[in-house]
């Protein structure tokens, strides 16, 4: 993946709604393909996508390709390092603990995601992963950005399937 500049970076703004917007588009794909569970993410640093990520446990027999692991691969092979530290996280459904172990690890400065998940979510709905004062890094945390779309697409996602 090259990395992207975003219009609103180059206005010297930096737009989260845009930026969450195009994690939902990518959750759309994941939908679409092999039936994924549909997840986007996108990773930003200094204003520039620098890796995205959809769903594809199913495509990829891979328990752990979750959106935001496959944006952090994309992200660690466009910088060449591990380490993203400044990087902000947007994805549609609040991060997993596997998910938010990652982040920690990467050193991501921020996650903002759309849709609470009451049942597994490590950004403060279940746990508090990416908070945790047992880390020597702490992920700062915005909930609730286009919540509505990202619920009424997993809320849609799961009742085609009962």
């Amino acid at each position: 993946m090259t990395v992207q500049e975003s219009p609103q970076a180059t206005a010297g703004v930096c737009d989260d709604t845009a930026f969450m917007r195009r994690a939902l588009e990518l959750a759309h794909e994941a939908a679409a393909h092999d039936a994924e569970v549909p997840v986007g993410a996108v990773l930003v640093l200094d204003g520039r996508v620098i890796g995205e990520g959809r769903n594809r446990m199913i495509s990829a027999n891979d328990p752990t390709a979750h959106a935001e692991i496959e944006a952090l691969r994309a992200a660690g092979r466009c910088v060449g390092n591990y380490r993203l530290t400044g990087a902000t996280l947007y994805v549609t459904l609040e991060p997993c603990v596997m998910c938010a172990g990652a982040l920690v690890h990467a050193r991501v400065a921020r996650v903002v995601y759309a849709a609470a998940d009451p049942k597994t979510g490590a950004a403060g709905s279940v746990f508090d992963t990416l908070i945790s004062d047992r880390h020597n890094h702490r992920v700062a945390v915005e909930g609730g950005l286009l919540a509505d779309e990202a619920a009424a697409l997993l809320r849609g996602f799961f009742r085609s399937r009962r």
